[in-house]
């Protein structure tokens, strides 16, 4: 981990997708609403953090490489609370992906006993947050040329479409760059040849097309990952699995599973992100794809005990095995 850990830290990663700030309103509550049945919560904090395509920006930075973000937010004040928290971390957000038209994404979570109450969402519609603009769209593929890996984080709330999507990897692949893609399955995009694409359990049966084949609780692993390489063709598969660890898939065949090495659940909140930051940046730093497993697992087994979004530093990392 120390030797990976040493040269992630001389990488620098691009992360493209849709950027939003994750807001949590922490709480008590001890009675019911004489106007409707819903408890009365009394609020005792806010917390804001980077959510969306600006975790996966954090997770990156956090592991010790720098990190570029590339997606669109407003000139309000949710914007500019969330450029200062990038701006705190060290992650490059430019100018040009700021818009003074456009409403930031805000996902506002309320939470009473550190139990989530209900999530508040507020956005405009997906084509208002797409990167067609001039400025904003010369920026990003400027930075492709000057990174050592990307992400692409598809939240479905419009930054990614398939133009833009063949349009960067066409970029990466003349790079010999990774590109790592966090799928949406409900966008159906028909992408194609993808470095590696790291869907959750549900994510994984969707791009399979076996919604309507497996029953609830099923997974028949095998056939899922032969589907999925000959819809998308993924040079690597990871299907994150929950409280089962991961899935690791090489060309339609099962590899081998990792179960998870997470000692205590806490919230799984930006699990996702965690994971397809470390895994990047380890197969970007030479890694084989079962130590980058390894590697994303630990990091992922440390967020998942803290509490709404959060990240792993190295310090973590290297202490979590001890």
């Amino acid at each position: 981990m120390k030797s990976l850990l040493e040269k992630i830290s001389s990488l620098r990663l691009l992360v493209v997708g849709d950027v939003m700030l994750d807001h949590y309103i922490h709480g008590d509550a001890t009675r019911i609403s004489p106007e409707a049945p819903v408890p009365v919560v009394n609020v005792v904090r806010d917390r804001y953090v980077a959510g969306g395509a600006a975790n996966v920006a954090l997770n990156v930075c956090a592991l010790g490489a720098k990190s570029v973000l590339c997606g669109l937010c407003g000139d309000d004040e949710a914007g500019r609370r969330l450029r200062s928290i990038l701006q705190d971390r060290g992650i490059e957000y430019a100018t040009e992906f700021c818009r003074n038209e456009l409403a930031t994404i805000i996902k506002s979570r309320v939470v009473v006993r550190n139990q989530q109450l209900c999530r508040i969402d507020r956005e405009l519609p997906p084509e208002r947050y797409a990167l067609t603009s001039g400025a904003a769209r010369e920026k990003l593929f400027a930075e492709i040329e000057k990174v050592d890996a990307l992400i692409i984080s598809d939240y479905a709330k419009g930054a990614i479409d398939l133009e833009l999507l063949t349009q960067i990897v066409a970029q990466a692949e003349r790079r010999r760059l990774l590109v790592a893609l966090d799928p949406k399955p409900r966008r159906r995009l028909p992408f194609k040849n993808i470095g590696l694409i790291t869907p959750n359990k549900n994510e994984a049966i969707e791009l399979a097309e076996m919604q309507n084949e497996i029953s609830q609780g099923e997974f028949p692993a095998e056939e899922i990952c032969a589907r999925i390489w000959e819809k998308h063709k993924p040079r690597d598969l990871v299907i994150t699995l929950g409280a089962d660890g991961m899935l690791l898939s090489r060309e339609g065949k099962i590899l081998r599973h990792i179960p998870t090495f997470a000692r205590e659940v806490f919230d799984v909140s930006g699990a996702g992100d965690t994971v397809i930051a470390a895994l990047t940046l380890a197969l970007a730093a030479g890694a084989e794809l079962d130590t980058a497993a390894h590697f994303a697992n630990t990091a992922a087994g440390i967020v998942v005990g803290k509490f709404g979004t959060a990240t792993a530093s190295p310090e973590e990392i290297l202490a979590f095995g001890k």
